[in-house]
């Protein structure tokens, strides 16, 4: 069980630390920070736009950090706020025109990404490995909620 857990645990923060250099390779062939690439992605979802509340539920972020992102993409110019009657506080992120090109790039670039990843993996494979990897989650979830139990 302990070779388990540790093949586990390497596995998953390794594939993270990859996807993670990936977005950031990826990214800066347009100038961007790689972090900004999931929110692109999960933005463009969105047309008629997204708040950040939302963003950072989809994202699995923290309101800080979705705050800090959301202003360097402002400054970059690939997002802006659509505010009603002044009111920023429930506004809509809205990608701009540069925003949607680099939401598409991202997109493109990430369709690429999976394919070569999953070489492979048959449908089944893969739908047995999101099935396996949802229920860890959720399991983890309530582990994280409720602490590990003695027995």
């Amino acid at each position: 069980m302990i070779q388990r857990f540790e093949q586990f645990s390497y596995s998953i923060s390794s594939i993270y630390r990859l996807i993670l250099k990936l977005e950031k390779e990826e990214m800066e062939k347009c100038g961007y920070r790689g972090s900004y690439a999931l929110y692109l992605s999960i933005m463009s979802r969105y047309p008629g736009g997204i708040t950040a509340t939302r963003l950072g539920e989809l994202c699995d972020r923290d309101k800080a950090g979705i705050s800090r992102i959301i202003n360097e993409m402002e400054e970059k110019g690939l997002v802006h706020r659509e505010c009603h009657k002044d009111n920023f506080y429930r506004a809509k992120l809205v990608l701009t025109a540069e925003g949607r090109k680099a939401a598409s790039f991202v997109k493109q670039r990430a369709v690429i990404a999976v394919s070569a990843a999953s070489q492979g993996l048959s449908e089944e494979d893969r739908r047995t490995l999101y099935a396996a990897l949802y229920i860890i989650e959720e399991n983890l979830k309530k582990i994280s909620d409720n602490g590990i139990s003695d027995t």
